[in-house]
């Protein structure tokens, strides 16, 4: 997670890092998602009203469907979350767990703004 400040929230120094740009900023609405493909990982994108932009894998695992980035986002309890269209699960857009069926998850990525441009962590 980062803030559209420039102002990465989330460890961006790491050398196991490859940082790859999505999209200039502009192009994420807030509350919508926006699939992203690098090389096999798909990624679902987000940025909420707050300014705060997530990523995570776009997967759902329950599935199978390439789906998440077109799910309903909102929060439960403060935490932001994304509900999956098909089964209607909430994955958390900060470690990617579901909500609603323990031991499931999507993986988490890192996110930061550089230069008007978001840009994702992959490993």
């Amino acid at each position: 997670m980062t803030t559209t400040d420039e102002r990465p929230l989330t460890d961006t120094t790491d050398p196991a890092l490859r940082w790859e740009t999505a999209c200039p900023l502009e192009r994420l609405q807030p509350e919508r998602g926006v699939a992203a493909l690098f090389g096999d990982e798909q990624v679902a994108l987000f940025r909420t009203h707050a300014g705060e932009l997530y990523a995570i894998g776009n997967i759902d695992p329950r599935s199978g469907a390439a789906v998440l980035s077109r799910g309903i986002v909102g929060d439960r309890g403060g935490e932001p979350t994304v509900a999956s269209p098909v089964y209607k699960e909430s994955f958390s857009l900060v470690d990617g767990r579901c909500l609603d069926a323990p031991g499931v998850s999507v993986p988490a990525y890192p996110v930061r703004l550089h230069a008007g441009l978001v840009q994702i962590g992959l490993r």
